[in-house]
């Protein structure tokens, strides 16, 4: 079975490494990372990931119950030294309501080797 993140590898030679510590090589393989995270409800990793300046309580990363993931589209990356946008459309549904389509441009820097989620800014 591929990894939640939409790549046609498995999770363990996937977003596995990412989660057990190594570091993602780019501003993209840890977005991706990230929302395997919230489809597998890892929210010690998505606060490890992100930058400790805009980092949210871990309550409010708490998935809804009855929430689930339907996908991941990148559609487009960009680094530039320390800093990157990925610019994504994750899919999920609540319970019994319509799907969600949140598109997001998510802003990323690497300090010491390691590249932190810092912001987001929603597209319609």
């Amino acid at each position: 079975m591929s990894c939640p993140c939409g790549t046609p590898r498995v999770y363990e030679a996937c977003c596995g490494p990412f989660h057990a510590g190594l570091p993602a090589p780019t501003a993209e393989a840890l977005m991706r990372s990230r929302y395997t995270a919230y489809v597998r409800a890892d929210i010690d990793y998505l606060q490890a990931t992100w930058h400790p300046d805009t980092r949210p309580e871990p309550s409010s990363l708490l998935p809804e119950p009855g929430t689930r993931w339907l996908g991941l589209e990148v559609k487009h990356a960009m680094e530039d030294g320390d800093t990157a946008t990925v610019e994504f459309v994750a899919r999920f549904k609540v319970g019994g309501r319509p799907a969600v389509r949140l598109h997001e441009r998510s802003r990323f820097v690497r300090e010491g080797g390691r590249w932190r989620y810092v912001e987001g800014c929603f597209e319609a």
